[in-house]
């Protein structure tokens, strides 16, 4: 059995409350996702699971076993967990085989049960023909199916996910939902996930539990009231002032794109109506970075990265 419950777990930095009075009880075998925006206490939740920080209040139990409490923490290697990084964490002097084993290292099992282990999860997650490859040779999608292998190798009763596709773009963010899904469905291994996307949340997990300054706001497998909250809260941070409507702005698809990323919408309607401005009055003035070489002067050039910059930065 490896369902996880947590009671009244409170973690503070200064007197800011990262995590406050959080209860959640996941059953064994489940996907569950913790779903809301930047700074609401996701990942510090999951590193209290990990065991990496210790909590100020409440408890985590793990098959019936406390592991985490103000007085008593278990280490995280003893908890029968993996954890995947945001940053995947694939050693670069190693080549995909060897990543993988790494784990196995200290199961105290033989060269041949390493090897044997190793070769079935390549085959698993589709990198096989890659076993020999460094990771400077891999793709980000390729990088991240190491990153799962890697955690999945050592048959950990919990894995826990850090956001583990937000370095990959749109169209292998889709592609690894539904490879982490399957992996899910095969393993069954009761799985956290942490993640700021709706729709990857929806598309991988059995629940989604909404937080929002470190406390948790819904839970549920259907989540129509979670859906219109996290995209009300969206609108409160996202509105531009003046309601000004970006999309009526056209051949500025890249800067708005940037500053979505983040998370500044509410100053694109400026980078992106001064951009505009310029465009009209110089038609050399462009916004794609594929135009950049095209420019005839070095002030035109940098005047709409310039503003860019500005924004996020100030």
């Amino acid at each position: 059995m490896a369902n996880v419950s947590i009671r009244g777990l409170t973690k503070k930095f200064a007197e800011v409350a990262a995590v406050d009075d959080f209860h959640l009880e996941i059953g064994d075998g489940e996907f569950v996702s913790l779903l809301g925006p930047s700074g609401c206490g996701k990942t510090t939740t999951l590193r209290l699971l990990a065991g990496f920080l210790q909590p100020d209040g409440g408890e985590i139990r793990a098959a019936g076993e406390v592991i985490s409490s103000p007085a008593h923490l278990v280490p995280p290697e003893r908890r029968q967990m993996s954890m995947i990084f945001q940053s995947y964490a694939v050693w670069p002097h190693m080549t995909v085989a060897q990543n993988v084993a790494y784990g196995l290292k200290f199961k105290k099992l033989t060269k041949q049960e390493i090897e044997k282990k190793v070769t079935k999860l390549l085959g698993v997650v589709h990198l096989a023909e890659l076993k020999d490859r460094y990771s400077a040779e891999l793709s980000g999608g390729q990088q991240q199916r190491v990153a799962l292998a890697r955690a999945l190798v050592v048959e950990p009763q919990i894995l826990l996910m850090d956001e583990p596709l937000s370095n990959l773009d749109a169209n292998l963010r889709e592609e690894m939902r539904f490879e982490i899904r399957r992996l899910h469905e095969e393993f069954k291994i009761t799985t956290v996930y942490v993640t700021h996307d709706q729709a990857e949340a929806m598309a991988t997990s059995d629940r989604i539990a909404v937080l929002d300054r470190g406390r948790l706001v819904q839970v549920g497998r259907s989540l129509p009231k979670a859906a219109q909250y996290f995209a009300g809260f969206r609108r409160r941070r996202s509105a531009p002032p003046g309601g000004t409507k970006l999309q009526s702005l056209p051949g500025c698809h890249s800067a708005l794109d940037l500053l979505r990323r983040f998370g500044r919408l509410y100053d694109a309607t400026a980078v992106v109506g001064s951009v505009a401005r310029h465009r009209a009055a110089d038609p050399t003035v462009r916004t794609r970075s594929t135009d950049y070489r095209r420019r005839p002067s070095r002030r035109v050039r940098h005047r709409p990265r310039r503003m860019m910059r500005e924004v996020l930065t100030g």
